[in-house]
């Protein structure tokens, strides 16, 4: 869904600045001629809203055009200093909790959210793509160094994803065996629609396979099939002359115990 970003202090615009790299495609306004009008206009048109400003005016601006939690979008509120991210409508239903985990990550503030919590935890889905008939060798030493070197091992992995193109690949398939998980392959129409979510893309890759990346895009999209919330990135695409791998974390309501 489309952001708009509103700041009305001169701290809040800086704020803004920090912000606007994380979100490329956003709309930002800085004190409009009616802020009420403004902010009031884009939440009914469904734009997601990070209001740089105090609670009680996001509260008094937005109380008269609220719906009900399935239809009303995804609200964050910041203080002009960048110290607190806090989710103010749509928690849960509109994915504004984990948006705000994830800003506060990137920003380094403390994420502030009131409602019941589910206790989601992290799941990590590795995507990987190689050159036909990759070595197994290959593919663990660029996995093994890649996560080493971001203070993680194999362990903390839970899938393995790539391209349909490499569903007979043998490497692959007996790195995920060595692993103990499963692997899951996805179409190159599938991949495409994460093109604007990665970190670069590859106009190479688009000729041979369709998409414009195998690793991040398939790590990104069996993430999102684990769970109902939004992947984002953890590892962006490395590579060796063989392989190319990257890692997506999602947040996961965990699984209910056995009677």
């Amino acid at each position: 869904m489309p952001v708009t970003v509103v700041s009305l202090t001169e701290p809040g615009r800086a704020l803004a600045a920090r912000l606007l790299p994380n979100l490329p495609e956003a709309e930002y306004l800085h004190c409009p001629p009616s802020f009420t009008t403004a902010v009031q206009q884009r939440f009914l048109a469904g734009r997601r809203l990070i209001l740089i400003c105090a609670m009680g005016i996001a509260v008094r601006t937005l109380a008269p055009v609220l719906r009900d939690k399935y239809r009303d979008s995804a609200v964050l509120v910041m203080d002009e200093y960048g110290r607190f991210v806090i989710p103010l409508l749509s928690g849960h239903e509109g994915g504004a909790n984990e948006w705000a985990r994830q800003l506060s990550e990137r920003l380094e503030a403390q994420c502030v959210i009131t409602g019941a919590q589910r206790y989601t935890h992290p799941l990590l889905v590795a995507g990987m793509g190689c050159e036909r008939h990759c070595a197994l060798a290959a593919l663990s030493r660029l996995m093994d160094e890649t996560l080493a070197g971001h203070g993680l091992s194999r362990r903390d992995l839970h899938a393995l994803a790539s391209i349909e193109l490499k569903r007979d690949e043998s490497g692959l398939l007996a790195l995920a065996e060595q692993l103990g998980i499963p692997i899951a392959f996805y179409p190159a129409g599938v991949l495409h629609h994460y093109s604007e979510r990665l970190s670069r893309k590859s106009e190479l890759v688009f000729r041979e396979t369709g998409c414009y990346g195998v690793a991040e895009a398939a790590a990104l999209a069996h993430a999102e099939q684990l769970s109902a919330g939004r992947a984002e990135l953890i590892i962006p695409k490395q590579k060796n002359p063989h392989a190319t791998f990257a890692v997506a974390r999602v947040y996961a309501d965990p699984e209910p115990s056995s009677p």
